[in-house]
């Protein structure tokens, strides 16, 4: 019996209405579900995405060597997939996925896209992640002139207090009905928490993945 995931996928894509090129391919954009973050580019055809809707799981259409393949079949690295859109002109897929082992690239990496001026870079999510990532590496990396190397030197005495400060503040600011204090007053509550969940080792994408969880 199918999974109401894959009825809903079924249902969501006009597989022969979408605009395939003279090849029969359309492009396919590959996000991650939980922070935004775009993990690889593949072609599929109207075959493959069949198949992608039909298992809940990605399929493409290889250029080089003439194929199917199945994303992380011999690796591991499968795509669960949570949604697929199309775009306005229906010749472009954005297919939302969860990706097992939070590996989508064969070079290892966790994006295609991690190449900036010939480096390796993380690739960006959302706003939150990437505030995260920096206050990691101060974690990590210790700098004594860093506001938030000395509240991480501080332990939890500093940070909760800080949150409770911060907390205190948002309230007040609700109670003001102002709306700049208040998004001012919840960024920094934001930063606060995201900085005890890096003192205690806790992935930003747990939360995340707890809110997805409950508005399933």
């Amino acid at each position: 019996m199918s999974s109401p995931q894959l009825l809903l996928l079924s249902s969501a894509i006009p597989v022969d209405k979408i605009r395939y090129d003279d090849k029969g391919l359309v492009p396919a954009i590959i996000q991650d579900y939980l922070d935004g973050t775009v993990l690889m580019m593949a072609w599929m055809n109207q075959e493959s995405l069949q198949k992608t809707l039909e298992t809940g799981e990605t399929w493409f259409w290889s250029r080089s060597r003439q194929e199917f393949w199945h994303k992380g079949a011999t690796s591991g690295h499968i795509q669960k997939v949570q949604s697929i859109r199309y775009d306005c002109d229906s010749d472009a897929l954005l297919v939302v996925v969860e990706q097992l082992g939070d590996v989508a690239c064969h070079t290892g990496e966790r994006s295609c896209f991690h190449q900036v001026g010939g480096t390796v870079t993380p690739p960006p999510g959302d706003s939150l992640s990437q505030l995260f990532a920096v206050i990691c590496d101060r974690r990590d990396n210790p700098n004594e002139t860093s506001y938030t190397c000395k509240l991480l030197a501080g332990g939890d005495n500093k940070i909760l207090k800080k949150i409770g400060e911060e907390s205190a503040e948002v309230v007040m600011a609700c109670k003001d009905d102002d709306s700049d204090a208040i998004a001012g007053e919840v960024a920094d509550l934001f930063y606060h928490t995201l900085v005890a969940l890096a003192y205690h080792q806790v992935d930003l994408r747990n939360v995340y993945r707890k809110l997805h969880d409950r508005r399933k």
